[in-house]
């Protein structure tokens, strides 16, 4: 009977653990965002991103990222400020599900505004949402086929 309700404790929090994670840890598990991952690493925003938001990400995918030419990418990845710039540009505060999604201009984490449209699907800038509501504890992720630059 101990054992049952040791392993039926660890199971509980196991899965407690799994509902509760957050905008970084979602993220490494759908293991479609490694290059993002890697680049919130290399921007040290892993803490930012794991704080208590809540946080809208737009996430690009690595194929998205596979669309940055590669010097581009790699100078990107070696520039603290300009990729915190970028990658912030994704980020808009608060947790706006895509029902609540409305065409218009949003301002991100970074300072600049993007620009939503909502007809024939959700875009972002020039970047089209392919998944949406992917929720993590501490805001949610919108999945994206493009990287949106600032201006």
């Amino acid at each position: 009977m101990k054992k049952t309700l040791i392993a039926l404790a660890l199971t509980l929090g196991s899965a407690t653990a799994a509902l509760a994670a957050d905008i970084v840890e979602t993220a490494v598990q759908a293991g479609s965002f490694k290059t993002l991952v890697a680049a919130v690493q290399a921007a040290g925003l892993v803490d930012t991103l794991k704080g208590p938001g809540p946080f809208t990400v737009f996430a690009p995918t690595d194929e998205a990222f596979a669309k940055v030419p590669k010097e581009a990418l790699d100078a990107l990845l070696k520039d603290k400020a300009a990729l915190t710039k970028v990658l912030t540009y994704h980020v808009v505060p608060g947790k706006v599900m895509a029902a609540d999604v409305k065409a218009g201009k949003v301002r991100t984490v970074q300072g600049q505004e993007l620009t939503l449209a909502t007809t024939g699907g959700v875009m972002v800038d020039n970047a089209r949402v392919t998944a949406a509501d992917v929720v993590a504890s501490n805001g949610v992720i919108h999945v994206i086929d493009t990287v949106v630059m600032p201006r």
